[in-house]
C-alpha cells in the first residue's frame, strides 16, 4: 500500500464521522428527547423566536443524518464496504444535512424577520 492523497483523505473522510455522528446524534437526542430548544434552526448561533415549530424537523433531520453517518461506519468496519459506495453515502448524507439544516433555519428565521418588518396598523 503506498501512501499517496487519497489514501490521506479516505481516512481522513472515514475518520471525520465518527465525531459527525456523535454530534448530529447529540443534537437530534437534546431536541427530541430533552426538549432543548435552544439549539434547533441556528443562525448565527440564536434559535428562531418560535423554535418549538422547527424542533421535530430539525430532530429528525439530524437522527436521520446521524443514523445514516453511523450506517456507514457499521457498513466499513463490519460488511466491508467498497470505497466507491460508502464515500458516496457518507458525501451526499454530509452535503444533504448541511443543505436542508441551512434551507430550515433561513425558514425559520424568515417569518420572523417578515413579522418584524411589517409596518402596524393603527
Amino acid at each position: 500500500m503506498v501512501f499517496d492523497v487519497s489514501l490521506a483523505l479516505t481516512w481522513l473522510l472515514f475518520l471525520a464521522l465518527f465525531p459527525i455522528a456523535f454530534f448530529w446524534l447529540r443534537r437530534a437526542w437534546r431536541i427530541l428527547a430533552r426538549r432543548d430548544y435552544s439549539e434547533v434552526a441556528l443562525k448565527g448561533g440564536e434559535p428562531p423566536p418560535e423554535p418549538q415549530r422547527f424542533a421535530l424537523a430539525d430532530g429528525v433531520l439530524h437522527l436521520v443524518a446521524g443514523g445514516l453517518a453511523v450506517t456507514v461506519i457499521l457498513g466499513v468496519l463490519l460488511a466491508q464496504w467498497p470505497y466507491d459506495v460508502w464515500s458516496a453515502v457518507a458525501g451526499s448524507t454530509v452535503w444533504c444535512k448541511l443543505m436542508a439544516s441551512f434551507a430550515l433555519s433561513r425558514h425559520a428565521h424568515a417569518r420572523a424577520r417578515r413579522v418584524a418588518g411589517r409596518p402596524s396598523e393603527t
